[in-house]
């Protein structure tokens, strides 16, 4: 069966109809014949026992019996009835019990006939009885294409009340088997499947539905994995090929004087390697004819801002100008104000540009970058209004870029004649293999050591009982000199009474630490912002020395002196997110802290985030212990999670076949960019299908 007959509608496959499709089209998104194929089984039932009656042992177990139904009768219940048939073999007798079906069951059920039974076993005393079983007369049994395993598929309830149950659904799979006679059109090359010891397509999909051994199932989900991991690579990696062949960017071929005056007079402080090693590989984009589209990855504190500034100047000593988008006021501000003070010194222009900025000070910031008087634009998603024009925009930086989206990013991009080269910067670090498929497009940075003199920040694990332990802890702190953030969770479903949360946990910090002697500051979501960026002002200038709020903190606020993180009820929080918030802290020459504060009921997951933050600092552990608690979606937030509906392949488990998809996608293309090999044309007539279903990947950066 080839690609093209795949895609005929569910409803011209026997024995399913126009009842059945519009069902399955609306429970299980099933509508051609290569949707009910790619429904795949998500486990298996071994099916290669058949037990005797009397080896039935007292567990709530499924099993498989050969023997014969001798009666059948209806007994009276509360409400209506249910029908119970004696069923035996050569070694005792048990009930078979149905609740509903009775009129179908009793009309078509053969007495003193030889059936397989299946299903659960239940106990009442002594006697094994069996609800619902599943039955096939032994004569079609033994007919049938027989499976040492039997596949369970995903369904809904809706379906199985409308009689498609998993049987069913197995018969409709088995009548398209029967349909493709010769099996399926194969989608990789030869090549590529000996190289790899791949099954062939037809018998890794004969075998993920009707397993002949574990060992063949083993090789069929294997290759079925490879083949959608496969795919996407291809996807990603020629999106990549051609931005870097086709797509024209501004070459930057000097390294100037803003450049070298920098770096030698004004830099704070020697580069770290990873740093050097990061501003090289940006260099090299920068320099070439193509596009730049690169992902930097970098914990919190290590240094990704000095990098973008660095990429920055290039742009400048190029006769380029040059943004960067942050997703707050906040971060936008911070990134400003640091930046703005080191290129003063280089007599470089640099503004701000938020939803607060004045209408007088748009209309300067507008001129000033349109006649080229502006060298960098700092803002929020202000940046991509139709009214904001460069003279020549060079280089675009995106921080924290899953925050926006797609739509909002691409009209950054067709701010100029041709597009600015682009530099993504993200501290929430991403796990390799999340990377890989959510970011394949893009060429990846990582800074992975942190500034030298930074210590690393210690944190504990303490519940609501050591309160004033805790408290005291703060005062020894403050008494020090330095400064604490006190954190409490906002679930936006319930924001009221997290309002009443941080209101009442700010109460009892003023009781705890009164004026004159102590002052606090509160910031939350639902203050002005104004009156936030006051709160944070205070909090910076040191005339406050707790700061309580929401997790508006998580990211933009830079304090050095702060030295303690205290985060409430931490078990509602993410571990990313719990990562973003402890660094916070950390970033002067002094020991800081990060307390984790909980009641003592703790669900399992909630204390593998506890224990994996107080074990470890290095946020792609981190992440990575995340990716498996939270899964893909979760992780990279619901405008991207789509691009990770995967039919069989699993990001968490099956890291390896995805790097070796990748590594086989980069070879194929690297020899036939356009696929254009005679021996490259199944995987050719493939990825034209596939990027005609204009999968979601095609767009994500």
């Amino acid at each position: 069966m080839n690609q093209q007959e795949l895609l005929t509608p569910i409803t011209y496959l026997k024995g399913v109809g126009p009842t059945k499709a519009d069902l399955l089209e609306k429970e299980l998104g099933i509508h051609t014949f290569h949707d009910l194929l790619n429904h795949f089984p998500f486990r298996y039932i071994d099916k290669t026992k058949y037990y005797k009656i009397n080896e039935l042992k007292q567990v709530n177990s499924e099993v498989q019996i050969l023997g014969q139904i001798t009666s059948l009768r209806m007994i009276p219940q509360k409400r209506g009835k249910r029908l119970e048939a004696v069923f035996e073999d050569a070694t005792g007798n048990m009930k078979l019990v149905w609740f509903r079906g009775h009129k179908w069951i009793r009309e078509n059920i053969k007495v003193n006939t030889p059936y397989i039974i299946f299903g659960k076993i239940t106990w009442m005393g002594s006697t094994p009885s069996m609800p619902h079983p599943e039955m096939e007369l032994l004569e079609t049994h033994k007919k049938e294409l027989k499976v040492s395993m039997q596949p369970v598929y995903s369904l809904t309830e809706k379906l199985t009340k409308k009689g498609v149950s998993n049987r069913v659904l197995n018969k409709m799979i088995l009548e398209l088997f029967k349909l493709a006679k010769n099996g399926f059109t194969e989608t990789l090359s030869q090549e590529v499947i000996e190289q790899n010891k791949l099954v062939s397509r037809s018998k890794a999909l004969l075998n993920v539905h009707f397993p002949q051994s574990a060992d063949l199932l083993h090789k069929a989900r294997h290759r079925l994995k490879f083949e959608e991991f496969f795919f996407i690579q291809l996807q990603l990696i020629r999106k990549n090929l051609i931005k870097k062949t086709k797509i024209k960017g501004y070459p930057f071929k000097e390294l100037g004087h803003h450049f070298h005056q920098f770096y030698n007079e004004v830099l704070p402080f020697e580069l770290t390697n990873a740093q050097k090693r990061v501003v090289k590989e940006i260099r090299k984009d920068l320099a070439s004819n193509a596009q730049m589209n690169r992902l930097l990855q970098g914990d919190v504190g290590s240094g990704k801002t000095i990098v973008g500034l660095m990429s920055m100047l290039m742009a400048i000593d190029n006769g380029f100008q040059a943004c960067m988008m942050a997703p707050t006021e906040i971060l936008a501000t911070q990134h400003y104000e640091g930046i703005a003070e080191m290129c003063e010194k280089l007599g470089i222009q640099v503004k701000l540009l938020t939803g607060s900025t004045k209408t007088k000070e748009r209309r300067i910031i507008h001129e000033a970058l349109e006649n080229g008087n502006l060298h960098i634009l700092i803002g929020t998603h202000a940046l991509i209004e139709p009214k904001v024009n460069f003279k020549n925009l060079g280089l675009a930086i995106i921080d924290e870029q899953h925050r926006f989206g797609v739509a909002q990013r691409a009209k950054l991009w067709k701010k100029n004649k041709l597009p600015p080269h682009i530099l993504v910067m993200t501290a929430t670090p991403i796990p390799r293999t999340l990377a890989m498929s959510v970011y394949g497009d893009l060429d990846i940075s990582v800074i992975d050591e942190l500034p030298p003199g930074r210590k690393p920040i210690k944190t504990v694990h303490r519940y609501d009982s050591h309160r004033l332990r805790v408290f005291k802890f703060i005062r020894d702190e403050i008494n020090k000199g330095r400064q604490i953030y006190m954190v409490y969770p906002l679930i936006e479903e319930s924001a009221n009474f997290d309002y009443k949360d941080l209101m009442d946990g700010y109460e009892s910090v003023v009781r705890e630490f009164p004026k004159p002697k102590y002052q606090v500051s509160i910031v939350h979501g639902n203050m002005k912002a104004q009156d936030k960026a006051y709160e944070m002002q205070r909090f910076v200038n040191g005339e406050t020395q707790i700061m309580v709020a929401t997790t508006v903190i998580e990211v933009g606020v830079n304090v050095p002196n702060a030295s303690v993180m205290i985060i409430e009820s931490a078990e509602k929080f993410g571990l990313s997110q719990l990562h973003q918030l402890r660094g916070r802290v950390g970033r002067g020459a002094e020991q800081s802290y990060c307390i984790l504060l909980t009641g003592h009921k703790l669900s399992s997951d909630g204390k593998v985030r506890l224990e994996t933050m107080t074990q470890t600092n290095d946020g792609f552990k981190i992440a990575e212990v995340d990716l498996k608690l939270r899964g893909p979606g979760d992780l990279m937030g619901t405008q991207q999670s789509g691009v990770l509906n995967l039919k069989i392949a699993d990001l968490i488990q099956d890291g390896s076949i995805l790097k070796l998809a990748r590594s086989i996608a980069y070879q194929v293309l690297k020899l036939d960019p356009d696929l254009t090999n005679k021996a490259n044309f199944p995987i050719r007539i493939t990825y034209e299908q596939v990027v005609k279903d204009k999968q979601i990947w095609n767009y994500i950066s």
